[in-house]
This record gives structure tokens, C-alpha cells and sequence, in this order.
């Protein structure tokens, strides 16, 4: 198939690629999103009235339609990991796995939530024990256990069905049919021939388009978290100009990382990620209410999957509310616009795992490892409202960027500990950098996903271009947080991922065609 798209190839005098272009896939994509920028930027005063309409009629109209989609994916990875295909082994049955099952799940994570999940992890529960969307009286037990079981459904199992599928996709056709790793690959065997023509060109530009605005959508949420946790630790003003500041500064580390490359730049720097995060995580776990939090574990998990049927399927069909077009539907739109990305960079580094292996550690230990991180944080932020000093759900409704902050110099005095500001500062300037480092890991796995799509399945695409994307990434974010702020991301999620969930829908069709001619489905089960 590579062989078959017409690329643009320009080399130095020492041979060395300068360029290697899907000239449709890039110039259109490029249009696209310039476009969207020259008409944001002329009308930068009305920008978050249009952001608002836009992310209301796609909620109103589609949102049934998001919830759908998001349902079927899970139930299909849950039938392949039960299935005969789950033996079939990614690259064949000799292939072995190029990163150990540590980096693997560490790569996974970093890239996989990122942001998002630092941002929200005390945020959504807090706003949903004052607003609880199920009909719960505000800050009751009812309301509590709506907060945590409702977080769950955004940052489970679904969310990660929506990356196995694009993962499991990209990866199978890449390694057991020799494909490019490119998006339109896995479209092969309901298009036939016309893959290598202007539908492939179409598939492939709405996935990088997508991508871009979805990881643009997290850069600017973590921007806005560290423009926060600055303020709050040292006093720096909270502005545009600061916030477009930290883009700039905070695009280049990314981009150093993705000029790097997988192994020296995005495995290190995600295994550091890891790292800080894991001390964040002990630091809360240990220093806070240890024992509400562990307890907390358990009877959340079965609050979530007691409820799932009833949160998963739940579209305010009866009680005719809004409340589900900022929150749920805005999940399952910027999941599945960051679907490509991560859906790609997973496919990167999988090959050599068994279908049942791949789904068992993408969806199952993923979803495991992100239920933890959320009790620990939600649950000690739960504590500290039910048994003082509170105040975090009102910190919420006045600044939703700066919760985590809050939360953190709030802990100790929870459970009877006096810190010195000065170490207190300390665990907050740690906070701002698994912040950044998540920031990096997403930007740079995002702008080298882009640019193997728009370089036609490349895997090793120059340097030049990792940089143009990642430079175009740190742009969408700064419009998007200078002229909507906080609306404009969501909608930005939100339209971006609607195109690619028709797409979503026929993988679905098209990966079980190809799995279901597979021979090495009947050398394996036996």
C-alpha cells in the first residue's frame, strides 16, 4: 500500500529525506486548520458565542448519537478479547514485543489520559456532588456516590474501548498485513483499491484534523492548570499572555522530544512522567485518608460497574436537561478525536502482544490504573468536604483550573497534619511539573502521529515536519484559549471527533472482516 500513494520526497545532497509528503492529506489538512484559524482570528470578539451555538447543536442533535458509538466499541473489544481472534499474535506468531510490559504501560498512561486527568481527577467529582446529574440532593450520600460512579463512566472503560479499537485496528493491518501505519489502512477491506485514492485522502486528513484539535484541547486544559498552580504557588498573573507564554515555552520541550524521537525522547521522558506522577499520587494516598481512600477503591469500582448499563446508555431522554452536552457528550467527542493519536502511538509500541494481551492491557490494567489515580485524588477531595476544612466544590465553581492546588494545601490539615508552607509549596510546584510533563508527552506523541499521517504512513518522518506539527498544535491551543477559553476547547473536542465517529463505526465492520479470513485465528485456537 505504500508503494501505492503517490508521496513527495525531497532529500539534502547527503541523501538524507528533508520531506517525505501525502501532498493531499497534508496540504488539505493544513487548510483546514489554517482556515480555521484566519476565520477565528477575524472574528476573535464573537468566537466564543459561535464555539457555544456550535457545541449546543452537536450535543441537542448527535449527542444520542455519541453515546451509540461509544456502547457498541465496548461491547465489540470485549467480544474479540473473549474470542477465538484474541490468540492471534500482533506481527505474526513469532514476533515478539519491543518494550517491556513496565515502559509499555507506562507509554499507555502517560499518553492515554494525560492532561485530561490531572485537570479533572478532583474537579468533576466536586462539581458533580454540588450539580449531581442523576437527581441526587446536592452534597447527600446519594450525591457523593453520583460524583464518583458518573467520573468513572467518563474515564473508564469506554474511554479506552475507543483507543483498543483504533490501536488494535492500526496495529493488526500494520503487522499481520504489512500495511503503512496510517489510519486509512484499516479501511482496506470494505474499500479495495480506493483506499489508495481520494477516500483514503479523505479518511486520513479527517484523522489528522482531529487529532490536532484534540490534542490542542489538552494543551490548552493543562496550560490553563499550570497558569493556575503559578498563580496560586508564586502570584504569576493569570492572562492570556501568560498562558500563550507557557504554550510557547512548554511546545519547544515537546518538540525536542518528538526530534528525539520514540525510544531517547517520548519513552524517557514518559517513563519520567510516570515517575513524578507516581510520587504525587503516594504523596496523597499516604499523607491523606488512606484508609477512606482504599476503602473508597473498592466500592467504587462496584458503584460503576453495578450502575454501568443505566450511566452508559443515559441520554436525559426524560428529564430534557443540557447538562449531558458539556460533560458526557464532550467526553466521548474529545476521546474520540484524540483516538488517532493514541490509537497510533499504542499500535507503535504493541507489536508482539497476543489480540487478548493487547485488549487485557489497553482496556482492563489502563482502566484499573486510572480508577486508582481518581479515587485517591476524588476520594481524599471527597474527605475533605465531608469532614472539613471544604471548600473545594465552591474553589471548583470559581476557578475549575485551580482546584488540584487547592486540594493540596487543603490535605494535611484534613486528617490533623500542619505542613510548612514551604513544603507545601513544594508538592504544589511537583503537581505543575506532572503537569508539564503530561503537556509533553501528549503534544509530542500527538505531532509525530499527525505527521506519520500526513506523511503517508511513514514511520520515520523528518525532522522538519515533527516541528511544523508540533508548532501548529501550540497555535490551535492559544486561539482556542484566547478567543473561547474553557467552551472553545470543549467544542473543539467535540466537532473535531463527530466526522471520526462514522468512521469509528465502520472499523468496527472492516477489522472484523479482515480478522474473520485470518488463518492464523484457526493455528492458534487450537
Amino acid at each position: 500500500m505504500a508503494n501505492r500513494i503517490h508521496l513527495w520526497r525531497y532529500h539534502n545532497r547527503q541523501g538524507k529525506p528533508l520531506l517525505v509528503l501525502n501532498p493531499v492529506v497534508f496540504v488539505s489538512s493544513t487548510l483546514l486548520i489554517f482556515s480555521f484559524v484566519v476565520l477565528a482570528l477575524l472574528s476573535l470578539d464573537q468566537f466564543s458565542d459561535i464555539v457555544t451555538t456550535l457545541q449546543n447543536s452537536i450535543g441537542n442533535n448527535f449527542g444520542w448519537l455519541f453515546v451509540l458509538t461509544v456502547n457498541l466499541i465496548l461491547g465489540y473489544i470485549l467480544f474479540l478479547a473473549l474470542s477465538p481472534y484474541g490468540a492471534i499474535r500482533l506481527g505474526g506468531k513469532d514476533a515478539t514485543p519491543t518494550f517491556s510490559r513496565t515502559a509499555w504501560f507506562s507509554m499507555l498512561f502517560s499518553a492515554g489520559m494525560g492532561i485530561g486527568l490531572m485537570f479533572y481527577s478532583i474537579a468533576e467529582p466536586m462539581y458533580h456532588l454540588v450539580t449531581p446529574p442523576h437527581g441526587a440532593e446536592p452534597n447527600s450520600v446519594a450525591a457523593y456516590e453520583d460524583a464518583i460512579k458518573t467520573t468513572f463512566l467518563h474515564w473508564g472503560l469506554h474511554a479506552w474501548g475507543i483507543y483498543t479499537l483504533m490501536g488494535l485496528g492500526l496495529a493488526y493491518f500494520a503487522y499481520n498485513h504489512h500495511q503503512p501505519l496510517s489510519i486509512r489502512a484499516i479501511f482496506y477491506p470494505l474499500l479495495g483499491e480506493q483506499t489508495y485514492r481520494w477516500p483514503g485522502h479523505v479518511i486520513d486528513t479527517i484523522a489528522a484534523v482531529a487529532t490536532l484539535f484534540g490534542v490542542a484541547t489538552s494543551l490548552g486544559l493543562g496550560v490553563l492548570q499550570i497558569n493556575a498552580g503559578l498563580n496560586h504557588l508564586y502570584e504569576v498573573p493569570v492572562s492570556p499572555a501568560v498562558q500563550v507564554g507557557l504554550i510557547v515555552f512548554i511546545t519547544m520541550i515537546a518538540t525536542l522530544s518528538v526530534v528525539l524521537g520514540v525510544k531517547k525522547g517520548i519513552k524517557r521522558l514518559s517513563e519520567a512522567n510516570m515517575v513524578m506522577a507516581i510520587l504525587l499520587l503516594l504523596f496523597v494516598l499516604l499523607i491523606g485518608p488512606t484508609l477512606f481512600i482504599l476503602n473508597g477503591l473498592v466500592e467504587n469500582t462496584g458503584l460503576y460497574l453495578g450502575n454501568i448499563f443505566q450511566l452508559a446508555f443515559w441520554n436525559e431522554t426524560y428529564t430534557q436537561g443540557n447538562w449531558q452536552n458539556g460533560w458526557t457528550v464532550f467526553y466521548w467527542g474529545w476521546w474520540i478525536a484524540w483516538a488517532p493519536f493514541v490509537g497510533m502511538f499504542i499500535a507503535r509500541i504493541s507489536k508482539g502482544r497476543t489480540i487478548r494481551e493487547f485488549i487485557g492491557g489497553v482496556l482492563l490494567v489502563a482502566t484499573l490504573l486510572t480508577f486508582v489515580w481518581l479515587t485517591v485524588f476524588g476520594n481524599a477531595a471527597l474527605y475533605i468536604e465531608l469532614n472539613g476544612p471544604g471548600g473545594l466544590a465552591s474553589a471548583v465553581a470559581e476557578d475549575i483550573a485551580r482546584a488540584l492546588f487547592i486540594f493540596l494545601e487543603q490535605l494535611p490539615a484534613s486528617v490533623g497534619i500542619q505542613f510548612p508552607a514551604q513544603l507545601t509549596t513544594v508538592i504544589g510546584t511537583l503537581a505543575c511539573l506532572v503537569v508539564v510533563t503530561f503537556f509533553v508527552t501528549s503534544s509530542d506523541s500527538g505531532s509525530l502521529v499527525i505527521d506519520i499521517i500526513t506523511a503517508g504512513g511513514h514511520p520515520h518522518p523528518p525532522v522538519a515536519q515533527r516541528i511544523y506539527w508540533a508548532s501548529m498544535e501550540g497555535i490551535v491551543a492559544a486561539i482556542l484559549l484566547v478567543g473561547g477559553g474553557l467552551t472553545a476547547l470543549q467544542t473543539a473536542a467535540i466537532s473535531t471527533g463527530l466526522p471520526f465517529l462514522f468512521l469509528m463505526l465502520l472499523m468496527i465492520y472492516s477489522l472484523h472482516k479482515a480478522l474473520a479470513n485470518d488463518p492464523e485465528k484457526v493455528v492458534t485456537r487450537g
